[in-house]
């Protein structure tokens, strides 16, 4: 355990540096918080990430991620469990659809006439990068720490999947639709709290592996929204304005057992 202990904070380095790196490159950039001023030569707004919106997702993986070697918060775990198992709750699997549920709701309020801040493709591009970010986020940690789950039918617990996923389409309803309708906009994160507790009440994870995921699926969508500029830059071809899009972006992996980093710098 120790030893997966110590790749897990060699990953949180990993992503701290990765954050450096952005915050060192946005304060190089000429691109605004509002989204609305749009370059002259190309069609799709300048975004610099709002640090703000950072903190609360940064506090729970934090938290998730103390959880795992701090006594009292394991211990926390263990008598949340225990609470929950006094009371018998009757476990369903609601939560495997739950998950997807504000995503699916912005696509079907679309059909319905009801606009978001972007049209079809554009949402579609920035909810399938959340989602790519959320994986590439919780599935290496997974294997890399190897948490128990609380029903000890494998050791893929930490952190939740599902509250990442649940809260990635959470928080893309809410930045779609909190311009315009802003108790619209949190109409998802009913579903995406549902999930997260559910993944307890079915024995399936601890309160810290679903306090991180929920950290992880809000940090994937806030990155998502920052990044697509730069990926529609890309699939339309652009080459215009390159040094306002240059970009360094460094990525924590994990493959064949082996943690890694990944860089990559547009020129």
């Amino acid at each position: 355990m120790k030893k997966h202990r110590q790749k897990l904070l060699i990953y949180f380095i990993v992503l701290i540096s990765a954050f450096s790196t952005i915050n060192a490159q946005n304060n190089n950039d000429t691109i605004t918080v509002q989204e609305t001023k749009q370059d002259s030569t190309t069609s799709t707004p300048k975004v610099r990430l709002n640090y703000k919106s950072l903190i609360i997702p940064a506090a729970f993986i934090t938290y998730g991620v103390t959880g795992l070697m701090v006594k009292d918060l394991r211990q926390l775990n263990i008598s949340t469990r225990t609470e929950i198992n006094e009371h018998q709750p009757t476990r369903i699997k609601l939560d495997d659809y739950t998950q997807y549920a504000p995503g699916l709701i912005v696509y079907g309020l679309n059909l319905a006439g009801v606009k978001g801040k972007h049209n079809v493709r554009d949402r579609t591009i920035i909810y399938a990068s959340s989602q790519l970010i959320a994986a590439a986020f919780t599935l290496p940690l997974k294997y890399m720490v190897k948490e128990e789950r609380p029903d000890r039918s494998n050791t893929m617990s930490f952190p939740s999947g599902h509250a990442a996923t649940a809260f990635s389409n959470a928080q893309f309803m809410f930045r779609e639709y909190k311009d315009t309708n802003l108790l619209l906009s949190l109409s998802g994160y009913p579903f995406a709290i549902f999930t997260g507790i559910y993944r307890m009440l079915n024995d399936k994870h601890w309160l810290g592996d679903v306090i991180a995921g929920t950290g992880f699926g809000i940090l994937s969508t806030e990155l998502a929204y920052w990044l697509y500029p730069r990926i529609d830059n890309v699939l339309r071809g652009k080459n215009k304005n390159k040094k306002a899009f240059s970009s360094t972006m460094i990525m924590p992996f994990y493959q064949n057992n082996a943690i890694g980093i990944g860089f990559v710098k547009n020129f």
